[in-house]
């Protein structure tokens, strides 16, 4: 269990940003809020499927915001009063005036040891490369990806 009291708002989308999530979770961390993609189109039937993380959130009873522009969702961050933002790759650039929202900051967690391995695939790109150590990278969030 945790100590921590202020609410969380977790950004994430797919199976990593949802094993992020569930480990949260299961050791209580009180994640209020959980901002994905929208639901896409997938596969060759073009089914429509959710984000992994709005799947897990769903299970937890966590209102899940799937906002086209980011913008939109300060209102729900501000009635949290003082959240803490943890983002796990989301894949968007968040803008400044979302992560004001936030103090000190949003918390981002990417899934390599920066800078090597920046973008959308690090760690396809660590296999690729026949890497023997990899890692995360815990930072505070800017405004531009993985700086």
């Amino acid at each position: 269990m945790t100590s921590i009291s202020r609410p969380i708002v977790f950004f994430g989308t797919e199976d990593f940003s949802a094993i992020s999530l569930a480990q949260l979770l299961e050791h209580g961390f009180p994640v209020r809020l959980v901002i994905t993609k929208p639901d896409s189109r997938r596969g060759r039937g073009k089914q429509l499927c959710q984000p992994a993380v709005k799947q897990l959130a769903l299970t937890h009873d966590i209102p899940v915001l799937q906002p086209t522009k980011l913008r939109d969702i300060i209102p729900d961050i501000q009635a949290l009063g003082q959240p803490v933002g943890v983002l796990v790759s989301f894949g968007k650039i968040i803008p400044q005036v979302v992560i004001d929202c936030f103090s000190p900051g949003i918390i981002n967690l990417h899934p390599s040891l920066l800078p090597r391995y920046r973008g959308p695939s690090p760690i396809e790109s660590a296999i690729a490369n026949r890497d023997t150590t990899t890692g995360v990278s815990i930072m505070q969030l800017s405004a531009a990806m993985d700086a």
